[in-house]
């Protein structure tokens, strides 16, 4: 089978789109992963190549905070806003596409550019499926407004205004999509629904469980060695085994992440349990104000912090009861952590559940609001948006998850976890491809 996989977005869109093509290539298949510019060199750094397509997915973030519109008391103007994004890269997206899918038999798209990718795969005339993180779709059991009141609005309501939304996309993107469906088109639910009662009796899935890095192969260079324990790291007095790093290492490592993997490793041993803290690829606002806050916040609950600035503009920086860094292992960090604050993305918040960890989801964008609300009603997470976010809210929102109760219940939805998200949804693309010799005549640009 030859696919062409299409996952543009932040980092978060892009690396459920990484670990499938790693598992497509694993079973022999020919796989070309097209990544938004920005992150084919974090692809190809972990040993899957990548070719770029469409525009750069942190310029389009940054547009997205500087435009003044989206502030704006008009109605109208924030509505011509979102259009205007709505819009914005989709025809560089098609015509990168359309260089790449000839000799494919398979078009796979995350839920960022879905459009643009199905509309190449009906041009192709090749199977179409896309990646849902979250459930997009008309439903009546997911609430279409991420508000506690929405729970009391009947169903039917939900349902009419997923598709008012979904009309709204089409419209937005119809200047810029040529129209029509492609031959086949199959939307792989990718996460676990369970966390929305009723939700698998609505949509025809497949359901194939949170697309999860089970080996942590995108937190840690393929080229490391895995001998930690050997590694001198200078500490707070002088160079010794085992010793606490000190914020000149950490600053010297720059952008090695086997180092600070092991610096937060040595770290964490050194102390006790954190709040883990974590906004992804999202806009933070001021970062000295957010560490500031942050610090206070742990001081005052007697608790160290963990910071991970993913794409905030925050220097690594490490104490004895303080460190930041750029990344860290979910699966190895989390389970050591007394609770995790962070954006609500889907794949956090997939790493937090597997954890067993309480959760506070500080949403910004997307679909990171409704799984606060869906995990809050769960008795999982406590949620509120990013911007009302101040030291005394935040606190009460730790305090409303630093309960016995919700230790439990996010312990015992840890036990019923399943990892197998990945290998399922690659499953899902092997039963789409059809039966064809192993030579396809057609020229196509693979890796």
């Amino acid at each position: 089978m030859r696919a062409l996989l299409a996952f543009t977005g932040s980092r978060g869109d892009a690396q459920p789109g990484i670990l499938l093509a790693r598992a497509l290539i694993a079973r022999g298949h020919r796989v070309t992963l097209a990544l938004a510019p920005n992150l084919v060199g974090f692809a190809t750094e972990h040993g899957v190549p990548a070719v770029g397509f469409g525009c750069d997915s942190a310029a389009l973030l940054r547009a997205q905070r500087t435009d003044a519109r989206f502030g704006a008391r008009n109605p109208w103007a924030r509505v011509r806003a979102v259009l205007d994004l709505q819009r914005r890269g989709v025809p560089e997206m098609v015509a990168d596409l359309r260089e790449l899918v000839p000799g494919h038999e398979v078009v796979v798209a995350g839920m960022a550019g879905e459009e643009a990718a199905a509309v190449v795969a009906r041009e192709a005339g090749v199977p179409f499926a896309a990646m849902h993180f979250f459930p997009i779709q008309a439903t009546t059991v997911v609430p279409v407004v991420p508000a506690r009141w929405a729970e009391r609005i009947p169903g039917v309501v939900h349902r009419w205004g997923w598709s008012v939304l979904a009309r709204a996309r089409a419209a937005a993107l119809a200047p810029v999509l040529p129209a029509g469906e492609p031959p086949v088109r199959v939307r792989i639910q990718a996460y676990d629904p369970a966390l929305f009662p009723g939700l698998r009796d609505e949509l025809p899935g497949p359901f194939t469980g949170f697309p999860v890095d089970v080996d942590g192969v995108l937190t840690t260079p393929p080229t490391a060695d895995h001998r930690c324990d050997d590694l001198r790291i200078d500490g707070p007095h002088g160079s010794a085994e085992g010793s606490l790093p000190s914020t000149e290492t950490i600053r010297a490592a720059g952008d090695s992440p086997f180092d600070t993997t092991v610096a937060v490793r040595r770290w964490l041993a050194a102390g006790s349990a954190p709040i883990y803290v974590g906004f992804g690829s999202m806009d933070v606002g001021d970062p000295v104000a957010l560490v500031a806050m942050l610090r206070a916040v742990c001081a005052r609950r007697g608790l160290r912090l963990l910071l991970a600035s993913g794409w905030a503009a925050i220097p690594p920086s490490l104490d004895a009861e303080v460190a930041v860094v750029d990344q860290v292992d979910h699966a190895e960090v989390l389970p050591q952590c007394v609770a995790a604050v962070h954006h609500g993305g889907a794949g956090t918040t997939a790493a937090a559940l597997r954890a067993g960890v309480p959760q506070v989801i500080c949403s910004v964008q997307a679909d990171q609001p409704y799984w606060g609300q869906a995990l809050q009603r769960l008795g999982l997470a406590a949620t509120a948006p990013a911007r009302t976010l101040t030291a005394a809210r935040l606190g009460a929102l730790l305090d409303r998850i630093s309960t016995p109760d919700v230790r439990r219940r996010a312990t015992d939805y840890a036990a019923t976890f399943t990892t197998d998200g990945v290998a399922r949804a690659a499953d899902s693309v092997e039963a789409l491809a059809p039966i064809t010799s192993e030579f396809v005549h057609a020229a196509g640009r693979l890796p």
